[in-house]
C-alpha cells in the first residue's frame, strides 16, 4: 500500500499484526475452515486523507490501533467515521453522477433516483428478488444482491457508478446480503437461507471459503469492529447475534439478546468497540460491548426498529422504526426515525412519517442535508431532512429495500448499504 504521507505509511506496518486469538467461544461454535491461498492484497483505496499537523500525528501515534494487515490505518480511535465527513469525497469517485440507487424486492429492477431533481431518471431489471445494492471495497462498483427467494438462481448485478448503467449478472448462491472484510480481501454474501456466509474474491467473486452459522436463524446484517478482527452477524429468525473472526474465518461466539427477537440492523459505534443492534420486535436498539460480547443497554425507538445509519459528523444515529412487527407489513403504518446522540445513548428527536409509513433501509446523502430511506411497505423512497425532519416521497417500484446513495465520502466500503470509514 503506497501512501504519500510517511506516517500512514508508519501506522499501516503498525497494524500488520496478526489477529488475536479468542479465547471463549460455545461449545457448538463451528471449527476453522480449510481456506484456499489467498488472492493477492487489494490495491490501495482510492484515496487517504493524511494527518497535516504535528499535534494531530503525535495523537494519532499514541492511540495507534493495532488493525489487521492491509487494513487502512484509523485515522481518529475515538471516531472511526472521522473520514466520511463531506470533505472528504475520493477523487476517483468525485465526478460519478449523484444518483440513489432503489432495489426493487418484488419488481426484479433498480430504480435510480436524481437527488436534485427528486425524480425517477431510470429503470432495469436485475435478477430476481434484489435486496439490497452495496458499494464495493474499493469504491468502483454498486452490487446488487439478488437472493433469488427460495430459488437457485442467485445472482449479483454490478453496476458502474460512473456511468450509472448495469453489468451483467453474476452467479452467487443466495446473496441476501453483502459485505468486505476491512483489509478488502474479501467480500461476503450472507446466504441467509443456506444459514452461510461465503468469502469470496471481491472482484472476481469467485468462491474462497465459508463459515457455518447453523444456530444464527436468518443471519443477514453485519459490521466490523475498529481493528477489523471480527464482525458481528444478527440473526433475524432466532434474537441472537453471531460474532466471526475475520482472520482466520470461524465462528467466535453466540450471544441471546435479552427480550424483543428479530435482531435487523447493526452499526459499529463510533469507538469502534461498541455495537447498536436493531430489533423490530422489541422496538428499539439493544446496546452491545463487542470485545467482551455482552449486552449492555437498550433504547427503546419506535414501532418495527430496523435500520440504523451514523450523521456525516459521527454525532448521531439515525434509526428507521418500519412502524410494524410484520415482515409484510400495510401501507401508511406508524412508521417514522428515532435520532440517537451517540454521546448519551437517548433518542434527542423522533419524526414521523406524514400520512403514515414504513421507512426501511437506506443512507445519508454526501452532505448530510438529506436521509434516504426505502419505503418498504409503500412502494416509495423517503428523502428526509436532517434538520427539519420534513419528507418528500419519490414512488418507485414494487417493495423498494436496501437503498445506496452515491456518491458517498469515505476511504473505504465494508459493505451493505454503504458503510463507509
Amino acid at each position: 500500500m503506497n501512501f504519500k504521507n510517511p506516517l500512514l505509511a508508519a501506522l499501516t506496518l503498525l497494524g500488520a499484526s496478526a489477529a488475536h486469538a479468542q479465547t471463549t467461544a460455545p461449545a457448538d461454535a463451528s471449527a476453522p475452515i480449510s481456506v484456499p491461498p489467498a488472492p493477492a492484497a487489494p490495491a490501495a483505496p482510492p484515496a487517504m486523507v493524511p494527518v497535516s499537523t504535528p499535534a494531530a500525528a503525535s495523537a494519532v501515534a499514541s492511540d495507534a490501533v493495532q488493525t489487521i494487515p492491509g487494513m487502512p490505518a484509523v485515522i481518529d480511535p475515538h471516531n472511526i467515521y472521522s473520514e466520511t465527513t463531506p470533505s472528504h469525497i475520493s477523487p476517483a469517485i468525485a465526478h460519478d453522477p449523484a444518483r440513489v440507487y432503489v432495489p426493487n424486492l418484488r419488481g426484479n429492477s433498480v430504480s435510480v433516483i436524481d437527488p436534485v431533481s427528486f425524480q425517477v431518471v431510470d429503470t432495469y431489471p436485475v435478477g430476481r428478488s434484489p435486496q439490497h445494492v452495496v458499494p464495493s471495497w474499493d469504491l468502483r462498483t454498486l452490487w446488487v444482491t439478488n437472493n433469488s427467494e427460495g430459488r437457485p438462481d442467485g445472482s449479483l448485478t454490478p453496476i458502474d457508478p460512473a456511468t450509472t448503467k448495469p453489468g451483467p449478472n453474476v452467479a452467487v448462491d443466495d446473496p441476501y446480503n453483502m459485505y468486505f472484510t476491512p483489509d478488502g480481501k474479501y467480500a461476503i454474501t450472507v446466504a441467509e437461507a443456506h444459514k452461510r456466509l461465503d468469502f469470496r474474491d471481491p472482484h472476481t467473486m469467485e468462491l474462497k471459503g465459508s463459515v457455518e452459522t447453523p444456530e444464527c436463524k436468518g443471519v443477514n446484517h453485519a459490521d466490523f469492529s475498529i481493528d477489523g478482527k471480527y464482525a458481528i452477524f444478527t440473526c433475524e429468525f432466532g434474537g441472537y447475534v453471531a460474532k466471526v473472526d475475520t482472520v482466520n474465518l470461524k465462528m467466535i461466539g453466540m450471544l441471546k439478546l435479552s427480550k424483543g427477537g428479530m435482531p435487523q440492523d447493526i452499526l459499529t459505534a463510533p469507538d469502534g468497540h461498541k455495537f447498536y443492534v436493531a430489533d423490530m420486535m422489541a422496538d428499539g436498539v439493544f446496546v452491545v460491548d463487542g470485545d467482551s460480547f455482552t449486552e449492555t443497554g437498550f433504547i427503546p425507538t419506535g414501532i418495527g426498529t430496523h435500520g440504523l445509519y451514523p450523521s456525516r459528523d459521527g454525532k448521531v444515529m439515525y434509526v428507521a422504526n418500519r412502524g410494524s412487527h410484520r415482515i409484510h407489513g400495510k401501507r401508511g403504518g406508524p412508521g417514522g426515525v428515532s435520532i440517537i446522540d451517540f454521546a448519551t445513548d437517548k433518542v434527542i428527536k423522533t419524526w414521523m412519517i406524514p400520512g403514515g409509513g414504513s421507512p426501511d433501509m437506506g443512507n445519508v446523502s454526501a452532505d448530510g442535508k438529506l436521509l434516504w430511506l426505502s419505503g418498504r411497505f409503500d412502494d416509495v423512497v423517503y428523502a428526509i431532512d436532517t434538520d427539519t425532519g420534513a419528507v418528500r416521497k419519490i414512488p418507485v417500484g414494487a417493495e423498494p429495500h436496501g437503498l445506496t446513495v452515491w456518491p458517498q465520502p469515505g476511504r473505504y466500503s465494508v459493505g451493505h448499504t454503504g458503510i463507509l470509514r
